[in-house]
């Protein structure tokens, strides 16, 4: 084992075929419906983030747990650098103008935590400011829980091998060259000092209210099926059953 939090995962993890990833999936997306069904009668609320390497498999994953889902009643937000009129504000001012709506799912394909990941390492948020962003973070996530929306927070990781397969399938396909850029394979030789940011970020925001669920995700059937899964199990147990009570949570993914 390595020293760092994310070297705990096992990146081999994966399904055996196609046909198995698909019966494991649809089950759990079904019950995300389900869900989704009874937040827009309850008007409950609740919000995913989404973080993890450049090339992890966010977007793809966000698009299974959501395609079997009412598309009046969720929202994904793509989250990059700042506007110009966002700048002028404190950073999570963008977030709170976000928050999801009556009965509705709100996930966040990156997220307030590039203030202690990205801004942090590419020193775009002076020392004192990341290091204060750790609490107001906590506060942040603290007053959305006791408001009775959960907050969902998912941090895909892959193998430096792997992300550079994945870099160099971006560059050689049309359909996907617009996900790779000079900012990724800059970030890429920052990997170190990412991971060093990752430690510090679960250590002093996994918290009881809002933990942390690391996903493997070398393997991107894997990773979406835990995603999906998870999701599911902390409405649920937030929420309760649709119908019933309080579910518990199952051990396999």
């Amino acid at each position: 084992m390595g020293k760092h939090a994310l070297d705990k995962l096992d990146l081999e993890k994966q399904f055996d075929s196609k046909d198995e990833y698909e019966r494991a999936l649809m089950p759990w997306q079904l019950r995300v419906l389900t869900i989704q069904q009874e937040m827009i009668t309850t008007g409950r609320r609740v919000i995913g983030v989404f973080e993890g390497w450049d090339a992890a498999g966010k977007g793809g994953t966000i698009k299974r747990l959501t395609e079997k889902l009412d598309p009046r009643h969720f929202r994904v937000h793509g989250i990059g650098a700042p506007a110009a009129d966002e700048r002028t504000h404190n950073y999570l001012w963008r977030f709170w103008v976000r928050m999801p709506e009556s009965g509705q799912i709100t996930l966040f394909d990156r997220s307030w935590y590039g203030r202690v990941l990205v801004e942090r390492v590419e020193g775009f948020a002076k020392k004192r400011e990341w290091k204060r962003a750790f609490h107001e973070i906590n506060e942040f996530e603290k007053v959305l829980v006791d408001d009775g929306v959960p907050v969902v927070k998912f941090f895909l990781h892959i193998s430096k091998t792997e992300q550079l397969a994945r870099f160099r399938e971006r560059e050689s396909s049309a359909f996907k060259s617009w996900k790779i850029g000079p900012d990724d394979w800059r970030n890429r030789k920052k990997w170190s000092a990412y991971l060093d940011a990752t430690d510090e970020m679960f250590e002093k925001t996994d918290t009881a209210h809002a933990p942390w669920h690391l996903v493997e995700a070398e393997y991107k059937w894997w990773a979406r099926v835990k995603v999906v899964k998870r999701f599911a199990e902390v409405c649920e147990e937030t929420f309760g059953k649709p119908g019933g009570k309080k579910s518990g949570r199952g051990d396999r993914i």
